[in-house]
């Protein structure tokens, strides 16, 4: 019996836990496109929360991704001073940034199938007070092994701004409407990675210990934020729709009408804004993962080429140089002070905000169209990967400059030039790779994700081998 694309697609839903209910009621735009996730007319529904709640939410998880990779490199400029105070090596020094991206890649692992049962909200604090106490046990720690262990815990603290930050965004915003949030989303970790030394190279004029006691600021502030305005997220949809009518405000008609359902406020179930400021129990109406299974589905994606070999191939042959790069800044640059060797990350920084702007996300919509209007109409995942080859010679121009510049001494522009190059060819790397695998298998993004952000951060933790 031949196996048709739609059972080969069911099977992979099956595997990796993916659970697509059928409801009575079906809402589209106007121009006949299916609405996705569904909505519903109840207030406590996130996707009827207002513009400026949500936006205010996604500021937050930003925040926080944002620090995801600030607290991977801000102590860079300060290598000099942790070599003197740890009485380390540079090779060991090197471990220093190592080690966050270690817990980075371990903690989606642990999170991401927490986040499904007890709400996203609780993870995100959960998560901001072990990072903010390990910053402070990283800030006053004078022996080698307990700043390490310090910075692994700053680095899993912090990393359920990945997978759970993404869960939020599609709690929140349509399918329509998540190509932008995504890509905000996405800016906030890559100028985490290149704003962080710039400030560090500043605060290291106070002292190597004051970069971390900024840290800890940042996160008390989050902390606060969190605390007052993020609300829950995690909304039990199949279980309303089951029971209420679909809300077909803001453009949408229905296609299918179901029978009478049940008016919001006579529905008994605490969701949302109604749970506990603090809830420790299952979010209730939905269905609820076991805490392994994002361990588990980690490991049944390896039975999918297409992500494993792309996903590999760009943080092992590709992004694993951008940390390698950035270690060796202090080395490359010893005649300035940290101040200046901060404000050389800014070719980076540019570099990442032009590809981001011009070059990525627009870019690469724009070629899937074009290709797609000759493929009568039909858009293929590996539409996405003609953007790699100008990504991939952007990278290696760049990377050889800055390499030639080290090595001959140029002036410190050449450097910076090779660095906006590398930069913006790594930025459009990440976008081609991430909208690649979640193209591929759509109906398990989350999984993608994990699996994407797990190697990606492994391959940071590798960099100094």
């Amino acid at each position: 019996m031949a196996i048709t694309p739609e059972d080969k697609q069911h099977k992979e839903k099956a595997a990796l836990g993916s659970d697509i209910s059928q409801t009575e009621e079906i809402c589209v735009s106007k121009d006949g496109m299916r609405v996705h996730p569904q909505p519903t007319a109840d207030p406590l529904d996130p996707l009827n929360w207002s513009s400026l709640k949500k936006h205010t939410i996604l500021g937050i998880v930003m925040y926080m991704y944002f620090m995801f990779t600030y607290v991977t490199t801000t102590t860079v400029p300060s290598f000099p001073e942790l070599q003197e105070s740890l009485g380390i090596s540079y090779s060991q020094v090197n471990w220093t940034v190592a080690i966050p991206a270690l817990g980075l890649s371990v903690g989606p692992l642990f999170w991401s199938s927490l986040a499904d049962i007890y709400g996203r909200r609780i993870i995100f604090l959960v998560g901001t007070v072990i990072a903010f106490f390990a910053t402070i046990g990283a800030a006053v720690a004078n022996e080698y092994g307990g700043y390490m262990a310090a910075r692994f815990f700053q680095g899993f603290g912090v990393s359920p701004a990945a997978t759970v930050g993404m869960a939020v965004v599609g709690d929140l915003f349509f399918e329509y409407e998540r190509g932008q949030k995504l890509g905000l989303w996405v800016l906030a970790i890559d100028t985490g990675l290149l704003v962080g030394p710039i400030i560090g190279g500043f605060i290291d004029l106070v002292s190597a210990e004051w970069i971390q006691w900024l840290t800890a600021i940042l996160f008390a502030v989050l902390l606060v934020l969190e605390l007052a305005f993020m609300s829950e997220t995690l909304y039990p949809r199949n279980y309303m729709l089951a029971r209420m009518p679909t809300d077909i405000s803001g453009g949408a008609d229905i296609e299918k009408s179901g029978k009478h359902r049940d008016d919001p406020a006579q529905v008994e179930l605490r969701r949302t804004t109604k749970l506990s400021m603090l809830n420790v129990q299952p979010v209730p109406g939905m269905r609820h993962p076991r805490p392994w299974d994002s361990v588990v589905r980690f490991i049944f994606t390896f039975k999918y080429p297409v992500v494993v070999i792309g996903v590999c191939i760009y943080c092992f042959a590709w992004y694993w140089w951008v940390l390698c790069v950035i270690t060796m800044i202090p080395a490359a640059y010893v005649q300035y002070s940290p101040q200046i060797q901060g404000l050389l990350f800014m070719g980076l920084l540019l570099g990442t905000l032009f590809s981001e702007i011009f070059m990525s996300g627009r870019l690469s919509d724009y070629i899937v169209t074009k290709l797609a209007k000759r493929n009568n109409g039909i858009r293929l995942p590996e539409m996405r990967l003609w953007l790699a080859y100008p990504a991939a010679l952007l990278s290696a121009i760049g990377l050889i400059l800055w390499g030639i510049s080290v090595d001959r001494a140029h002036h410190w522009v050449v450097g910076q030039i090779a660095f906006f190059l590398f930069g913006a060819g790594i930025q459009m790397g990440n976008t081609v790779t991430a909208s690649y695998v979640v193209d591929s298998y759509p109906l398990q993004s989350m999984s993608m994700i994990t699996f994407y952000a797990v190697l990606l951060n492994l391959s940071a933790f590798a960099s100094p081998v």
